[in-house]
């Protein structure tokens, strides 16, 4: 029998053109075994003369082992349709008959019942995390999404496969019995057991019902490693199980702990089986069930090899196993609580075997395995996300009105808004007075003005000549400098308040998205600046202005005449008459001023509201800028972040194992 076991592990490896030689090793196996069964011979008829049962071609074109001793079930094939709105032919159908625990009697596929709390509670979870990938691929980098994305291939693959089947896996370390265990539940001798060490060196399936060759195609178990239980051995209260026999957890050959590690991950449920001597070993509880410690209701840990201990020393070293897995976070299923099943056996005297057959036939029967091991899986996926979606602080729904106000007033600094409404109160009060002023002070004004682009020209020049002999900048230059340093200064204070109690991905995408939206922020200011600042043009007057314009001129022919009148008396053409040309000298002399000084007064508010309009203009010019160039991206951020944070909480929230 040894010698046989041998030869079937040098052939793990063994190309597709040594399949039918394969073949027969297997059904050579099975004669030794003395387990061959009827339909086990009309299939291999079958495979020898080139039915249908022979091999298939898998869909990525690879060969499909054959069952060897597992027979085909018969698909129904179903299109796309109202009942079948992702079009997966029934997979979901799948997925609900494994989770109301309908059965398939008689090969007919009974009708789908309606989805159970359980069922739609986990659907609802893994379309949330769909969409949290989705939102979250160009933010997160692909290792942080891997397992998230993991869980939900896992998920779209096992719900596909067969529903009528729980596969369990048997795991443990060197000399636990667990391959003693595994041909005890089978009844038969199918896993090699001996004092050699590593003894199994690939995963060994058993099924105690047909249609299970999916689900062993996705663990990669070729045909020839794939086995028939005793007829007599739980055929009933095992029915619909897949039992696969691990090597050994702590095997000193890398590739029978790769196996361990990737059959673990695709089974619905694990028996974990211990011996009195390794029960507490490090590798086991740090590397294995501690992390899986949400798996507790897909679960076994068997203490085996009971029969050598004595006394009440078998009930003294469970206890203390049930407090290790205590420390590991696992619950235990005590109680009528859910959590883990703790039990002792030997698998060599068979005491305590009946009382786990009952525990895996009873769970094999609920069929709830694979949809507790996805919402295990999605559970701790969803809690190694935590930190990337949910920090201490509690973020705004979008950008606070004192940030935003606080962003618009620094803008409005930087291109210099106050500086322009004065800039425009100063133009208006210059328009009312040429318009109000004394001919005499428009005249002096005209002069002033003739005599002011010389003088602005040759200071300019002196400037220029001053700033190449010193190494300086201008004064333009520095004031461009000082605007953009405003300008990103106002990015970076808004970004600051944007990304309080956000977690540090999101907090950085935001502050990437203000820089981004910042970088041509001064130019576009600068144009701003020169087309928003000042209207061309002259001020507009009010209505009483004139009024004053022909007052004013009024007191000015009242100069002229008081004048002419004068000179005409001492020129001895009119009669001498001192004091009316006096007088009238002296109202359009005095009134003129006066007027002047009512029209300034008068001009006061018109001119504080031009100033202020050109200001509040130019403001708002530069607000809308930024809110187009930086608040709204950035507020786009935010709502992306929120969106990511609804679907995190379904994720988290329906949790349906504990942690």
């Amino acid at each position: 029998m040894t010698a046989l076991t041998d030869r079937t592990d040098d052939r793990d490896h063994d190309h597709d053109d040594r399949d039918d030689r394969d073949d027969r090793g297997t059904r050579d196996t099975r004669d030794a075994l003395g387990a061959r069964d009827p339909r086990d011979l009309a299939h291999e008829r079958e495979h020898e003369h080139g039915g249908e049962h022979g091999r298939e071609r898998g869909e990525e074109g690879r060969p499909r082992w054959d069952d060897g001793f597992i027979a085909r079930s018969r698909r129904t094939d179903l299109g796309p349709g109202d009942d079948d709105p992702d079009g997966d032919g029934g997979a979901d159908e799948a997925l609900v008959r494994a989770v109301s625990g309908a059965e398939n009697d008689g090969g007919k596929a009974p009708a789908a019942p309606p989805l159970s709390p359980e069922g739609q509670a986990l659907r609802t979870r893994l379309e949330a995390l769909r969409q949290l990938v989705g939102l979250s691929r160009t933010r997160l980098d692909g290792k942080t999404l891997a397992e998230a994305g993991r869980v939900l291939d896992e998920y779209a693959a096992r719900r596909g496969l067969s529903a009528q089947h729980t596969v369990v896996a048997i795991a443990g370390a060197t000399g636990s019995g667990k391959s003693t265990l595994f041909n005890s539940l089978a009844g038969v001798q199918i896993s090699e057991t001996g004092l050699r060490r590593p003894t199994t060196a690939a995963p060994i399936a058993c099924s105690w019902s047909d249609g299970a060759a999916g689900l062993l195609d996705r663990l990669e178990i070729p045909g020839r490693l794939r086995r028939r239980p005793r007829e007599t051995s739980g055929a009933g209260e095992l029915r619909g199980m897949v039992l696969v026999d691990l090597p050994d957890l702590d095997s000193a050959v890398g590739a029978h702990r790769d196996h361990v590690d990737r059959v673990l991950a695709l089974v619905d449920a694990v028996v974990w089986v211990v011996d009195p001597e390794k029960y507490a070993d490090a590798v086991l509880h740090e590397r294995y069930l501690r992390p899986l410690a949400g798996h507790a209701e897909v679960t076994f840990v068997v203490l085996n090899q009971v029969d050598r201990l004595p006394g009440e020393a078998a009930d003294l070293v469970l206890d203390d196993l049930r407090r290790l897995l205590d420390e590991d976070g696992i619950a235990l299923g005590e109680h009528g609580e859910p959590g883990a099943t703790v039990l002792g056996l030997s698998a060599l005297t068979g005491e305590g075997l009946g009382e786990l057959r009952e525990m895996l036939g009873q769970f094999t029967q609920e069929r709830g395995a694979a949809t507790r091991r996805i919402a295990a899986d999605l559970d701790r996926a969803a809690g190694r996300l935590r930190p990337l979606y949910v920090a201490d602080g509690h973020p705004g729904p979008e950008i606070g009105e004192a940030a935003r106000a606080g962003f618009e007033d620094r803008l409005a600094e930087a291109v210099g808004a106050y500086a322009a409404g004065l800039a425009a109160e100063r133009a208006w009060r210059r328009n009312a007075g040429k318009a109000c002023g004394t001919p005499w002070l428009r005249l002096w004004r005209w002069y002033e003005g003739r005599r002011a682009p010389r003088t602005l020209a040759g200071l300019a020049a002196l400037a220029a000549i001053g700033g190449r002999g010193s190494g300086t900048a201008p004064a333009p230059v520095e004031q461009e400098v000082t605007a953009r340093q405003r300008v990103e200064q106002a990015v970076r204070t808004v970004s600051d308040e944007a990304v309080k109690g956000l977690p540090d991905p999101w907090a950085q995408a935001v502050r990437e998205t203000a820089v981004r939206g910042g970088e041509l922020l001064p130019e576009a200011l600068d144009e701003l600046t020169a087309t928003v600042a000042v209207p061309g043009g002259k001020p507009p007057r009010p209505a009483w202005w004139p009024a004053a314009v022909l007052t004013q001129a009024a007191m000015t022919l009242l100069q002229i005449y008081g004048g002419l009148w004068l000179v005409g008396q001492i020129v001895g053409v009119l009669e001498p008459l001192l004091l009316p040309p006096v007088l009238l000298m002296v109202t359009g002399i005095v009134g003129g001023p006066l007027v002047e000084w009512a029209c300034s007064i008068a001009a006061r508010g018109p001119a504080r509201r031009y100033g202020q309009d050109a200001e509040q203009r130019l403001r708002q010019a530069a607000a809308g800028c930024g809110r187009a160039r930086v608040l709204e991206p950035v507020a786009a951020e935010l709502l992306r972040y929120r969106e990511v944070r609804e679907q995190y909480a379904t994720v988290a929230r329906l949790s349906t194992t504990r942690q």
